[in-house]
């Protein structure tokens, strides 16, 4: 048996294929890296019309509580994600972290409010721990969701382009979720993404994922796009990859998402603490981590990528970080790049790449590197 005949297939697998998709493993899925237009040219595409990506490999949870209620199952998830969720309104998702007892993040999740139970999506390749923790928990029933797939519409026209096949998806905002109709399926639909573009993430029946794809790929505004360009646009927009920016052994202060950590889960809120790591993860955004994700704007045109060693001088001095992501943004016209760095170097700062022997000035700058265009 070979690799490919190992790994999991998406609904939309053969329609991969038929539109002359390169595919590669990730996170043991057989997955579309990029189309025949290209890497580039996807990106472009999606930042200036839509682009539909298929993201069934990531893991559908639904967590129900004995009362019905969504607010009882958040309040068990609370245990495990240090996050507003008692609050969060029926409706509404919001960004999670699972931590562990080192302060680290055992993965990054979505969490929705669908009034008798949350909605979680979690990353391809910690699907199974994710699952493994979350039926640790009393007091809840969890359901890994396997028969539905997972679409994301992304750009300035996926509005105007899902609309049309659902017309209430216009009166939705960012971070809105609702359960919906189209053509006889129940789709649950999401005003979210992960390009830092206007978009949507749509979960259907299975059965009924090549039919709806057809849908949107029948406007001239929407072209498939793959894993290179997902990368990339992410990327652009800031946002961290889990096993590049983020992982076991990184904190939410050293990833940059103490924001993710309102008040009334910190140190002398309502609902102090009570999740894995919160002594290390209070403490630390309390007094400011020492070392802190930050956005890199390497001089030339040559790409710095994980990995990468970053210096405080030109010549001799001190390694004072690494590249965790890296590449070439096309929207920006340049490389960029996030780092693990010390949190006092500030914009405008200049530190030094090391790139095949020599060093090279990068520009310690702002994230996200685009301006994302999100409906509030």
């Amino acid at each position: 048996m070979t690799e490919t005949d190992t790994l999991k297939q998406t609904p939309l697998h053969d329609l991969h294929v038929a539109l002359g998709a390169r595919m590669m493993p990730f996170a043991g899925w057989d997955m579309p890296v990029q189309y025949p237009m290209g890497v580039l040219n996807e990106h472009l595409h999606t930042r200036d019309q839509a682009g539909l990506f298929d993201v069934s490999h990531m893991g559908q949870i639904l967590l129900r509580a004995p009362s019905g209620q969504a607010a009882d199952a958040a309040a068990v998830l609370e245990t495990l994600v240090p996050a507003n969720l008692v609050d969060l309104a029926k409706g509404r998702q919001r960004y999670g972290l699972f931590t562990n007892e080192r302060g680290g993040i055992e993965d990054d999740l979505m969490i929705a409010n669908r009034g008798d139970h949350l909605y979680l999506v979690v990353n391809a390749g910690c699907a199974d721990s994710d699952l493994a923790l979350l039926r640790q928990l009393d007091g809840v029933e969890v359901e890994h969701v396997t028969d539905r797939a997972l679409l994301a519409l992304q750009g300035p026209q996926a509005a105007r382009v899902l609309s049309a096949l659902i017309p209430a998806v216009a009166n939705m905002t960012f971070m809105d979720v609702a359960t919906l109709n189209w053509d006889g399926a129940e789709v649950w639909v999401s005003r979210s993404g992960y390009t830092g573009e206007d978009g949507f993430e749509i979960s259907l029946p299975a059965d009924r994922a090549r039919e709806f794809a057809d849908a949107l790929l029948a406007d001239p505004a929407v072209a498939p796009i793959g894993l290179g360009a997902r990368d990339s646009l992410r990327l652009e927009a800031g946002m961290p990859l889990y096993g590049n920016d983020i992982g076991a052994d990184v904190t939410p202060g050293q990833a940059a998402l103490g924001w993710s950590i309102p008040k009334i889960r910190r140190s002398g809120g309502a609902r102090e603490g009570g999740f894995p790591g919160a002594d290390v993860i209070l403490s630390e955004l309390a007094q400011g981590a020492d070392t802190k994700r930050l956005g890199l704007r390497p001089q030339g045109r040559a790409p710095i990528r994980q990995g990468v060693t970053i210096f405080d001088a030109d010549a001799g001095g001190t390694a004072i970080g690494h590249v965790t992501s890296g590449g070439f943004a096309p929207s920006v016209g340049a490389p960029v790049a996030m780092a693990s760095l010390p949190a006092s170097l500030s914009p405008g700062d200049i530190v030094y790449a090391e790139l095949r022997g020599k060093r090279i000035p990068v520009e310690i700058a702002p994230l996200p590197f685009v301006q994302p265009h999100y409906k509030r």
